[in-house]
Protein backbone atom coordinates (compact mmCIF):
# COMPACT_ATOMS: atom_id res chain seq x y z
CA UNK A 1 0.00 0.00 0.00
CA UNK A 2 1.37 3.60 -0.67
CA UNK A 3 1.68 5.90 1.90
CA UNK A 4 -1.43 7.72 2.56
CA UNK A 5 -2.25 11.38 3.39
CA UNK A 6 -6.04 10.00 4.03
CA UNK A 7 -6.92 6.61 4.66
CA UNK A 8 -10.58 5.97 5.45
CA UNK A 9 -12.09 2.64 5.98
CA UNK A 10 -15.89 1.67 7.09
CA UNK A 11 -16.89 5.53 7.72
CA UNK A 12 -20.24 6.24 9.10
CA UNK A 13 -22.49 8.25 9.65
CA UNK A 14 -26.21 8.91 10.10
CA UNK A 15 -28.27 11.88 11.03
CA UNK A 16 -31.41 10.50 12.83
CA UNK A 17 -32.99 8.04 10.10
CA UNK A 18 -30.62 9.29 7.21
CA UNK A 19 -27.79 7.42 6.56
CA UNK A 20 -25.12 10.09 5.50
CA UNK A 21 -21.88 8.04 4.74
CA UNK A 22 -22.64 4.28 4.76
CA UNK A 23 -19.12 2.22 5.09
CA UNK A 24 -17.29 4.80 3.26
CA UNK A 25 -13.92 3.35 1.63
CA UNK A 26 -10.90 5.68 0.54
CA UNK A 27 -7.10 5.23 0.19
CA UNK A 28 -5.45 9.20 -0.94
CA UNK A 29 -1.30 8.81 -1.27
CA UNK A 30 0.57 11.95 -0.13
CA UNK A 31 1.22 14.83 -2.55
CA UNK A 32 -2.26 13.94 -5.22
CA UNK A 33 -4.95 15.78 -5.62
CA UNK A 34 -8.19 13.76 -4.93
CA UNK A 35 -11.84 15.16 -6.21
CA UNK A 36 -15.18 14.40 -4.33
CA UNK A 37 -17.74 14.76 -6.29
CA UNK A 38 -21.23 14.66 -5.43
CA UNK A 39 -24.88 15.90 -5.35
CA UNK A 40 -26.48 18.47 -3.02
CA UNK A 41 -27.08 16.51 0.34
CA UNK A 42 -24.33 13.48 -0.80
CA UNK A 43 -22.61 13.88 2.44
CA UNK A 44 -19.23 15.45 0.88
CA UNK A 45 -19.39 18.43 3.66
CA UNK A 46 -20.24 15.84 6.31
CA UNK A 47 -16.84 13.34 5.19
CA UNK A 48 -14.68 16.84 4.91
CA UNK A 49 -15.79 17.68 8.90
CA UNK A 50 -14.99 14.10 9.84
CA UNK A 51 -11.35 14.23 8.54
CA UNK A 52 -11.14 17.51 9.80
CA UNK A 53 -12.23 16.13 13.52
CA UNK A 54 -15.05 19.04 13.93
CA UNK A 55 -17.38 15.88 13.75
CA UNK A 56 -16.95 12.53 15.03
CA UNK A 57 -18.25 9.55 13.21
CA UNK A 58 -20.42 6.80 14.21
CA UNK A 59 -18.19 4.09 12.68
CA UNK A 60 -15.18 2.75 10.82
CA UNK A 61 -11.82 4.90 10.98
CA UNK A 62 -9.99 7.72 9.67
CA UNK A 63 -6.54 8.80 9.36
CA UNK A 64 -4.85 11.52 8.18
CA UNK A 65 -1.43 12.86 7.63
CA UNK A 66 -0.75 9.53 9.27
CA UNK A 67 -3.08 10.49 12.67
CA UNK A 68 -6.35 8.89 13.80
CA UNK A 69 -9.17 11.47 13.27
CA UNK A 70 -10.58 10.20 16.29
CA UNK A 71 -7.92 9.34 18.84
CA UNK A 72 -5.00 11.87 17.40
CA UNK A 73 -7.35 15.01 16.87
CA UNK A 74 -4.72 17.55 17.44
CA UNK A 75 -1.92 15.89 15.93
CA UNK A 76 -4.57 15.75 12.58
CA UNK A 77 -5.15 19.47 13.00
CA UNK A 78 -1.84 20.34 13.39
CA UNK A 79 -1.04 19.12 10.17
CA UNK A 80 -4.29 20.02 7.75
CA UNK A 81 -5.24 23.37 6.31
CA UNK A 82 -9.25 24.10 5.38
CA UNK A 83 -10.27 26.58 3.60
CA UNK A 84 -14.09 26.78 2.86
CA UNK A 85 -15.86 27.75 -0.10
CA UNK A 86 -16.73 31.05 2.10
CA UNK A 87 -13.76 33.63 3.04
CA UNK A 88 -12.12 33.11 6.58
CA UNK A 89 -10.66 37.38 5.71
CA UNK A 90 -11.10 39.50 8.00
CA UNK A 91 -11.63 42.66 6.39
CA UNK A 92 -10.86 45.21 9.19
CA UNK A 93 -6.56 43.71 8.59
CA UNK A 94 -4.33 44.41 6.22
CA UNK A 95 -3.35 41.41 4.28
CA UNK A 96 -0.17 41.26 6.43
CA UNK A 97 -1.94 41.40 9.37
CA UNK A 98 -4.66 38.48 8.36
CA UNK A 99 -1.58 36.46 8.24
CA UNK A 100 0.47 37.49 11.51
CA UNK A 101 -2.74 37.10 13.40
CA UNK A 102 -2.35 33.18 11.53
CA UNK A 103 0.74 32.72 12.80
CA UNK A 104 0.15 33.92 16.30
CA UNK A 105 -2.60 31.55 15.95
CA UNK A 106 -0.21 28.51 15.36
CA UNK A 107 1.58 29.73 17.86
CA UNK A 108 4.83 30.96 15.74
CA UNK A 109 7.47 33.50 17.09
CA UNK A 110 7.30 36.81 15.84
CA UNK A 111 10.20 36.51 14.34
CA UNK A 112 8.99 33.56 12.11
CA UNK A 113 5.76 34.63 12.01
CA UNK A 114 6.63 38.05 10.09
CA UNK A 115 9.14 35.77 8.13
CA UNK A 116 6.77 33.22 6.40
CA UNK A 117 3.88 36.24 5.79
CA UNK A 118 6.73 38.04 3.76
CA UNK A 119 6.97 34.78 2.31
CA UNK A 120 3.60 33.50 1.55
CA UNK A 121 2.57 37.57 0.65
CA UNK A 122 5.14 37.13 -1.92
CA UNK A 123 4.45 33.97 -3.39
CA UNK A 124 0.70 34.95 -3.63
CA UNK A 125 1.73 37.53 -5.59
CA UNK A 126 -0.12 39.91 -2.98
CA UNK A 127 2.89 42.42 -1.90
CA UNK A 128 1.90 45.40 -3.36
CA UNK A 129 -1.02 44.86 -1.34
CA UNK A 130 0.01 43.60 2.06
CA UNK A 131 -0.90 46.96 3.64
CA UNK A 132 -4.13 47.36 2.23
CA UNK A 133 -7.47 46.19 3.79
CA UNK A 134 -8.87 42.66 1.65
CA UNK A 135 -11.97 45.08 1.42
CA UNK A 136 -10.07 46.41 -1.30
CA UNK A 137 -9.14 43.11 -2.97
CA UNK A 138 -10.52 41.27 -6.02
CA UNK A 139 -12.12 38.30 -5.50
CA UNK A 140 -9.27 36.32 -7.02
CA UNK A 141 -6.71 38.24 -4.94
CA UNK A 142 -9.45 37.69 -1.46
CA UNK A 143 -9.03 34.22 -2.50
CA UNK A 144 -5.23 34.04 -2.70
CA UNK A 145 -4.81 35.64 0.38
CA UNK A 146 -7.20 33.07 1.76
CA UNK A 147 -5.21 30.16 0.26
CA UNK A 148 -2.06 31.74 1.87
CA UNK A 149 -3.32 31.86 5.83
CA UNK A 150 -4.19 27.98 5.01
CA UNK A 151 -0.60 27.49 4.80
CA UNK A 152 0.62 29.60 7.45
CA UNK A 153 0.51 26.73 9.45
CA UNK A 154 2.89 24.28 6.66
CA UNK A 155 0.10 21.89 6.74
CA UNK A 156 0.82 18.82 5.14
CA UNK A 157 -3.00 18.00 4.24
CA UNK A 158 -5.46 20.70 2.58
CA UNK A 159 -9.45 20.28 2.45
CA UNK A 160 -10.44 22.86 -0.02
CA UNK A 161 -14.01 23.17 -0.05
CA UNK A 162 -15.66 24.97 -3.63
CA UNK A 163 -12.04 26.78 -3.78
CA UNK A 164 -12.87 28.72 -6.82
CA UNK A 165 -16.76 29.83 -6.49
CA UNK A 166 -17.26 33.14 -7.80
CA UNK A 167 -14.28 33.91 -9.14
CA UNK A 168 -13.71 34.98 -12.78
CA UNK A 169 -12.34 32.17 -15.37
CA UNK A 170 -8.55 33.99 -15.26
CA UNK A 171 -8.56 33.86 -11.28
CA UNK A 172 -10.04 30.43 -11.19
CA UNK A 173 -6.78 29.39 -13.30
CA UNK A 174 -4.67 31.40 -11.27
CA UNK A 175 -5.92 29.47 -8.07
CA UNK A 176 -5.56 25.89 -10.15
CA UNK A 177 -1.48 26.87 -10.64
CA UNK A 178 -1.27 27.49 -6.78
CA UNK A 179 -3.07 24.07 -5.84
CA UNK A 180 -0.80 22.31 -8.59
CA UNK A 181 2.10 23.70 -7.41
CA UNK A 182 1.06 22.88 -4.12
CA UNK A 183 0.67 18.88 -4.90
CA UNK A 184 4.28 19.22 -6.26
CA UNK A 185 5.84 20.12 -3.18
CA UNK A 186 4.24 17.09 -1.51
CA UNK A 187 1.11 18.12 -0.10
CA UNK A 188 -1.85 16.58 -0.01
CA UNK A 189 -4.90 18.36 -1.43
CA UNK A 190 -8.70 16.66 -0.99
CA UNK A 191 -11.09 19.27 -3.03
CA UNK A 192 -14.91 19.30 -3.42
CA UNK A 193 -15.83 21.38 -5.98
CA UNK A 194 -19.37 22.15 -7.85
CA UNK A 195 -17.94 22.55 -10.72
CA UNK A 196 -16.72 19.40 -12.71
CA UNK A 197 -14.24 20.51 -15.47
CA UNK A 198 -12.26 21.98 -12.07
CA UNK A 199 -12.01 18.24 -10.96
CA UNK A 200 -11.19 17.47 -14.54
CA UNK A 201 -8.26 19.64 -14.48
CA UNK A 202 -6.66 19.16 -11.26
CA UNK A 203 -7.82 16.13 -9.90
CA UNK A 204 -5.67 12.44 -10.36
CA UNK A 205 -8.61 10.61 -8.93
CA UNK A 206 -12.33 11.30 -8.45
CA UNK A 207 -14.80 9.65 -6.31
CA UNK A 208 -18.28 10.24 -6.68
CA UNK A 209 -20.07 9.81 -3.88
CA UNK A 210 -24.12 9.29 -3.57
CA UNK A 211 -27.03 7.93 -1.05
CA UNK A 212 -24.65 7.21 1.30
CA UNK A 213 -21.75 5.27 -0.69
CA UNK A 214 -19.00 5.52 -3.61
CA UNK A 215 -20.36 4.74 -7.04
CA UNK A 216 -17.30 4.81 -8.76
CA UNK A 217 -13.73 6.41 -8.50
CA UNK A 218 -10.92 6.25 -10.80
CA UNK A 219 -8.43 8.45 -12.89
CA UNK A 220 -11.13 11.58 -14.46
CA UNK A 221 -10.22 9.56 -18.14
CA UNK A 222 -11.01 6.49 -17.29
CA UNK A 223 -14.46 7.05 -15.35
CA UNK A 224 -15.40 9.22 -19.20
CA UNK A 225 -14.42 5.57 -20.72
CA UNK A 226 -17.07 4.09 -18.93
CA UNK A 227 -20.34 6.08 -20.25
CA UNK A 228 -21.56 5.85 -23.14
CA UNK A 229 -22.13 8.97 -25.05
CA UNK A 230 -19.07 9.48 -27.53
CA UNK A 231 -20.60 11.23 -31.44
CA UNK A 232 -19.41 12.70 -33.84
CA UNK A 233 -22.37 15.33 -35.08
CA UNK A 234 -21.73 15.52 -39.04
CA UNK A 235 -23.31 19.16 -40.22
CA UNK A 236 -24.42 19.03 -44.41
CA UNK A 237 -24.85 22.05 -46.59
CA UNK A 238 -28.25 21.04 -48.21
CA UNK A 239 -31.26 18.04 -47.69
CA UNK A 240 -29.69 15.79 -50.36
CA UNK A 241 -26.39 15.88 -48.93
CA UNK A 242 -27.63 14.76 -45.23
CA UNK A 243 -30.17 12.00 -47.08
CA UNK A 244 -27.10 10.87 -49.15
CA UNK A 245 -24.92 10.66 -45.89
CA UNK A 246 -27.98 9.30 -43.47
CA UNK A 247 -27.68 5.91 -46.15
CA UNK A 248 -24.18 5.73 -45.65
CA UNK A 249 -24.80 5.92 -42.08
CA UNK A 250 -27.85 4.00 -41.10
CA UNK A 251 -26.74 4.27 -37.57
CA UNK A 252 -26.73 7.82 -37.17
CA UNK A 253 -29.28 9.68 -35.31
CA UNK A 254 -31.04 12.38 -38.32
CA UNK A 255 -32.29 16.16 -37.67
CA UNK A 256 -34.04 17.30 -41.11
CA UNK A 257 -34.54 20.86 -39.47
CA UNK A 258 -30.66 21.17 -38.61
CA UNK A 259 -29.08 19.18 -41.66
CA UNK A 260 -27.38 17.33 -39.45
CA UNK A 261 -26.44 13.37 -38.48
CA UNK A 262 -25.21 12.07 -34.68
CA UNK A 263 -22.93 9.34 -35.31
CA UNK A 264 -22.13 7.31 -32.42
CA UNK A 265 -18.17 7.77 -32.65
CA UNK A 266 -15.83 6.90 -29.81
CA UNK A 267 -13.64 9.81 -31.28
CA UNK A 268 -10.33 7.96 -31.51
CA UNK A 269 -8.15 9.03 -34.69
CA UNK A 270 -9.05 5.72 -36.52
CA UNK A 271 -12.81 5.52 -36.04
CA UNK A 272 -12.58 9.19 -36.93
CA UNK A 273 -11.08 8.24 -39.94
CA UNK A 274 -12.99 5.60 -40.88
CA UNK A 275 -15.96 7.46 -40.82
CA UNK A 276 -14.81 10.35 -43.31
CA UNK A 277 -13.38 7.00 -45.59
CA UNK A 278 -17.15 5.69 -45.64
CA UNK A 279 -18.30 9.17 -46.51
CA UNK A 280 -15.81 9.96 -48.95
CA UNK A 281 -16.38 6.70 -50.71
CA UNK A 282 -20.15 7.51 -51.02
CA UNK A 283 -18.85 10.67 -52.59
CA UNK A 284 -20.81 13.07 -49.52
CA UNK A 285 -18.35 15.81 -48.23
CA UNK A 286 -20.16 17.56 -44.72
CA UNK A 287 -19.77 20.92 -44.49
CA UNK A 288 -18.32 20.91 -40.90
CA UNK A 289 -18.07 18.05 -37.89
CA UNK A 290 -17.92 18.32 -34.37
CA UNK A 291 -16.29 15.68 -31.89
CA UNK A 292 -18.06 15.06 -28.65
CA UNK A 293 -16.62 12.71 -26.03
CA UNK A 294 -18.31 12.36 -22.54
CA UNK A 295 -17.10 14.75 -19.39
CA UNK A 296 -17.53 14.39 -16.13
CA UNK A 297 -20.54 15.61 -16.51
CA UNK A 298 -21.86 13.09 -18.71
CA UNK A 299 -20.30 10.88 -15.60
CA UNK A 300 -22.02 12.48 -12.74
CA UNK A 301 -25.73 11.81 -14.44
CA UNK A 302 -25.03 8.38 -14.93
CA UNK A 303 -23.19 7.54 -12.36
CA UNK A 304 -26.07 9.23 -9.83
CA UNK A 305 -29.12 9.99 -12.18
CA UNK A 306 -28.52 14.17 -10.81
CA UNK A 307 -28.01 16.66 -13.01
CA UNK A 308 -24.35 18.54 -11.72
CA UNK A 309 -24.86 20.67 -8.92
CA UNK A 310 -24.18 23.97 -10.53
CA UNK A 311 -27.80 23.42 -11.95
CA UNK A 312 -29.45 21.47 -9.52
CA UNK A 313 -28.82 24.86 -7.45
CA UNK A 314 -29.51 27.33 -10.01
Amino acid sequence: MTDAGIAVSGLRKRYGDKIVLDGIDLDVPEGAIFALLGPNGAGKTTMVHILATLLPADGGSARVAGHDVATQGAAVRAAIGVTGQFSAVDNLLTGEENLLLMADLHHLGRREGRRRAAGLLERFELTDAARRTPATYSGGMKRRLDLAMTLVGDPRVIFLDEPTTGLDPRSRRTVWQIVRGLAADGVTIFLTTQYLDEADQLAGRVAVLDRGGIVAEGAPDDLKRRVPGGHVRLLFAAPAALSAAAALLPAAARDDEALTLRVPCDGTPADLRDLLNRLGTGGVEPAALTVHTPDLDDVFFALTGHLAEREAVA
